[in-house]
């Protein structure tokens, strides 16, 4: 079971994601906040697996809240949600750790898409904020491989980054390089561990500097 909580200041947005949760068998519901302060004190309760939260609320935000959410429970995976498709937020909620960013008007499948991927490590963002992000980052100086760090991927693993860039799932890589999902999650894994990443929004942003994957190459999906 994935346990999720929402945190959002307005009651009916509350209300219909506990809907979209409780509709499926294998989430179950962990709670609500109003307010990045109130979100603190349920993760630090309650420790939810996924946590979709606003940006915009009133006291302590969602961007202000990650730190402390993630501080309260260092396994809970933050879906950033919100109806601003504004660049400085998505760089913002990226920066500070949240896993995705969605925005409101994604429909209920998108948003247990997102739930059950940023479990398995397998969400980035909204598609219509994907290009633009990677775009801004690469239009600052790139560091192409300066440092060395791509001398520490197989061909396999840079195989991989390059798809992970590209915006494909775990499944689809493996489709793509006649591997299981379980290899792609490994080399997945090795990829993050030998760059010193986080996650995989920093293994497309990695992706781009190294010089990987050039802007344009990503494709249209």
């Amino acid at each position: 079971m994935i346990s999720v909580a929402v945190v959002d200041d307005q009651p009916l947005i509350r209300a219909g994601l506990r809907m979209i949760v409780d509709s499926q068998q294998d989430l179950e519901w962990a709670g609500d906040a109003e307010d990045g302060e109130a979100a603190i004190s349920l993760a630090r309760a309650h420790r939810p697996d996924v946590m979709l939260t606003d940006i915009r609320m009133p006291g302590l935000d969602g961007i202000a809240a990650i730190d402390g959410i993630r501080r309260a429970s260092a396994h809970t995976r933050i879906v950033m949600l919100t109806t601003f498709d504004l660049d400085e937020y998505v760089y913002a909620a990226l920066q500070a750790g949240a896993s995705a960013f969605l925005l409101k008007d994604a429909g209920p499948e998108q948003i247990l898409h997102a739930i059950r991927g940023v479990v398995d490590g397998d969400v980035l963002l909204a598609p219509a904020l994907t290009r633009r992000l990677v775009e801004q980052y690469v239009a600052r100086p790139r560091a192409h491989d300066g440092d060395g760090r791509l001398e520490h991927l197989t061909g396999r693993e840079r195989d991989v980054l390059v798809s992970l860039a590209h915006g494909l799932s775990n499944a689809e890589i493996g489709a793509r390089l006649h591997v299981s999902e379980g290899t792609v999650k490994t080399h997945v894994s090795r990829i993050l561990f030998k760059l010193g990443l986080r996650d995989r929004v920093q293994a497309v942003i990695a992706a781009y500097e190294l010089g990987l994957v050039v802007p344009g190459d990503l494709p249209r999906r």
